[in-house]
């Protein structure tokens, strides 16, 4: 399902999300949204690791847990839900 990381600095990369999971796992993927108008990136993201375990340990770890000047939200991302 992957992890949903929320309250994330704007000035954050995939390559500084990838970095701070890949403690914790093998990265699978990183999905960082961003604001269609500006490009600018819209302050949470998504990432896939490679097991459940890790991704477990990911959000015991980081969640609370300040990175860039900013108060982490890290848990299990839920299923987007349909909007119609």
């Amino acid at each position: 399902m992957g992890v949903y990381v929320g309250n994330l600095s704007y000035d954050v990369t995939e390559a500084d999300l990838n970095g701070v999971f890949a403690e914790y796992g093998a990265v699978k993927r990183v999905t960082l949204p961003t604001d269609r108008e500006t490009g600018r990136v819209r302050g949470f993201a998504f990432v896939d690791l490679d097991s459940d375990a890790e991704e477990q340990a990911a959000i015991d770890a980081l969640d609370g847990a300040e990175w860039m000047g900013r108060d982490l939200r890290v848990n299990k991302a839920k299923p987007r839900e349909n909007r119609r």
